[in-house]
């Protein structure tokens, strides 16, 4: 595939999933929550968790907020990879999302919808927007045994 049309199917897929998100909402229970804010461009998401009781696993991810085309379509994407994940999985589902921002990585070929955000890479000014979804998910990850989230995060330190 030539270099222009990738780059159009990446804008495309961006574009779609920002004006149509399909996973917009809150869990139902939420297992985990956790609000996320990018300082820089005033991005800010509120991202809720549903595990699975029996393995720990993540069952379901909705999110809420407001922001660019890539923070909104990022964590769309995100949401919907991470179903059946373990949260050790979705830890290194955020590792792998952050290396390919810098161009050091990719998703293998049963994540690859996620690798629609390669193209984000070319604008370093924009990886931070990308980023916002992830840098809340493991703030959520990390906060074992708590519901709710105390203050947002900001991805400022990424």
């Amino acid at each position: 595939m030539a270099l222009n049309d990738l780059r159009d199917l990446y804008q495309t897929v961006i574009l779609e999933r920002y004006k149509k998100p399909r996973n917009r909402g809150t869990t139902s229970p939420v297992d985990r929550h956790q609000r996320g804010h990018n300082p820089s461009c005033g991005d800010t998401i509120e991202l809720s968790l549903k595990l699975n009781e029996a393995d720990g696993s993540i069952d379901d991810v909705k999110f809420e907020g407001e922001g660019c085309a890539i923070s909104m379509a990022s964590v769309d994407l995100m949401a919907e990879a991470l179903r059946g994940k373990s949260c050790e999985e979705a830890l290194e589902m955020v590792q792998t999302f952050q290396a390919m921002m810098k161009g050091d990585a990719e998703f293998p070929k049963e994540l690859r919808k996620l690798n629609v955000m390669q193209g984000v890479a070319q604008f370093p000014v924009r990886i931070k927007c990308a980023n916002l979804g992830w840098h809340t998910l493991k703030a959520a990850l990390e906060q074992a045994g708590q519901t709710e989230a105390v203050e947002f995060v900001s991805n400022e330190d990424l």
